[in-house]
Parts: C-alpha cells; sequence; structure tokens
C-alpha cells in the first residue's frame, strides 16, 4: 500500500512554524512572561495570526478581499514590532539616564532613517493617491514594507546594544530580555539577508526565458525556505529560554504562601505543607 502525503518543503516548515509559535504563546501565558512583555506576546499572537489566514483563506476569498487582509495585518504587525523594541529597550536599559536613552535613540533611529532611504525604490509622490481601493491597497502596501524595513534594521542595533551592554544595565545574558533580542535579532538578519540576496540576484539576472524565470523563482523559494527554517530555530530558542527561569527568580506558582496568610482554607502555609512520613511507623 502506497501512501501519498503530498509533503513539501513549504508545508512542512509552515506546520513548525505555526505549531512554535503556539508553544511560545503557551509557555509566555503558562509561565507569566506575557505579563512583563505584552507586545511580545502580541506581536507572537499576529505572526500566527497572519500564517493562519494565509493558509486558510488564500484562493477561497476574492483577490482584492484578500490583499486588504493580508495588508493591514502587515501594517498593524509591523507598527507592533515597533512597539516591541520600545518594551525590550525599556527592560533592558531601564537604569539608563534620560540623555543616555535620547542619545541613543536619536542615533538608531538616523541609521534606520538612512537605510529606509537607501534600500528599495520610493514611487513619486505623484504617484501616491487614494481614489481607487487598489491606489489605497498600493499605499497600505508601501507602508508595510517601508515600516517593516525600518523594524528590522532597528531590531539588529537594539539586539547589538542589549548583548553589549545590556549587563551593565540588569540585563545579562541570562535575562530574557536579551534572550528575546538575541531571537529578534536572529530572525530580522534572516530575513534583511534573504531579501538583499534576493535583489543582487534578481539585478544581476536577465529574464530573456521561461526557463531563467523558473531559475529566478526556485532561488526565491529556497530563500524563503531558508529564512523560514532560521525563525523555526528562533521559536525553539525562545520557548527554551522563556521556560527557564532568570537567575534569582522562581516561578510564581512555586512560591509557597507566606506563614500568616492563610492558606486555601484559611490555614498558614506550614499547615499546607504535605507532612514528612513518620519513620518509625
Amino acid at each position: 500500500m502506497h501512501f501519498d502525503y503530498h509533503f513539501t518543503a513549504l508545508s512542512v516548515l509552515w506546520t513548525l512554524t505555526f505549531a512554535g509559535l503556539l508553544v511560545v504563546l503557551v509557555v509566555l501565558i503558562g509561565r507569566e512572561r506575557a505579563k512583563r512583555f505584552p507586545w511580545f506576546t502580541t506581536s507572537i499572537s499576529i505572526v500566527a495570526l497572519r500564517l493562519l489566514i494565509n493558509r486558510l483563506l488564500h484562493d477561497r476569498l476574492p483577490p482584492l478581499t484578500m490583499a486588504g487582509i493580508a495588508v493591514t495585518l502587515a501594517d498593524i504587525g509591523a507598527l507592533v514590532g515597533l512597539l516591541v523594541l520600545v518594551e525590550m529597550g525599556r527592560h533592558a536599559f531601564k537604569k539608563a539616564s534620560w540623555k543616555a536613552w535620547t542619545g541613543w535613540g536619536l542615533a538608531l533611529l538616523a541609521i534606520g532613517g538612512v537605510v529606509l532611504w537607501k534600500w528599495g525604490p520610493w514611487p513619486p509622490l505623484k504617484a501616491i493617491t487614494f481614489d481607487t481601493t487598489i491606489a489605497k491597497l498600493q499605499f497600505m502596501q508601501l507602508l508595510a514594507v517601508k515600516t517593516g524595513l525600518l523594524m528590522h534594521v532597528l531590531t539588529i542595533l537594539l539586539g547589538i546594544l542589549v548583548v553589549a551592554f545590556g549587563a551593565r544595565f540588569g540585563a545579562g545574558w541570562r535575562t530574557h530580555v536579551q534572550r528575546i533580542m538575541i531571537g529578534l535579532s536572529t530572525a530580522s538578519l534572516s530575513q534583511l539577508a534573504a531579501q538583499g540576496a534576493f535583489e543582487i540576484i534578481v539585478h544581476h539576472t536577465t529574464v530573456d526565458s521561461r526557463v531563467k524565470y523558473e531559475h529566478l523563482m526556485s532561488m526565491q523559494e529556497k530563500l524563503l525556505n531558508a529564512n523560514s527554517a532560521v525563525y523555526v530555530l528562533v521559536l525553539i530558542w525562545w520557548i527554551v529560554c522563556l521556560w527557564i527561569d532568570e537567575p534569582g527568580k522562581s516561578d510564581p506558582a512555586l512560591v509557597a504562601v507566606p506563614v500568616g496568610s492563610g492558606g486555601p482554607d484559611g490555614e498558614d502555609a506550614a499547615a499546607v505543607k504535605p507532612p514528612e512520613e513518620d519513620s518509625q511507623t
């Protein structure tokens, strides 16, 4: 008997990515990390939602409707990604002075702005209109692409700062903040590397036949799969690191109730503790 499951690299990577996102959410909520990192938790939820919608609704909705949903979620995801960076920066450098915050913040925005301006084409201002639905979607797509690019650049830069100087401000190697930023920076670096590599290939390739076009699409698929594989590894990294408590901290669910505060039935913590067996029995 022959079983044909039609497994492809794309379907396997999609399944691993979606499952990894769900596990990260379970760890964030179950280990009470979501209270500390609400925007990071929200960003993981948005990525999972985008994957699920693209999988379930692709080719089942009118193209214009599907494009509107996808572009809207992309815009929301990019904006939430910027809020995640603010959240991580506040946790990592909460002991830094106001001058340091202002100086480094302006420096990161300046570098990100230069990359944003130089990387990728910008449409002429006269070409940006809002008179049709397609024109509005094109503007939203441009906003998603440029905001996403800025987010990736700032993520890499902030990750470098956290790794280099985080230990001085209480965000050392074993803290959740630094390990989250390592994962975010790795994912952003992989995304930009794949995007840059494909743009270089396109720039140096003259598509004058169907064979070259198919080869170009094959290269794009391989780059996307490699980027997805890196993201799966990042998810595994987050699952392991967020499950483990930070040094000097323990799971709140395992902390005993203080003596005198009363247990579940009005008993003290000492009374709730299971009695030791009598060695003489």
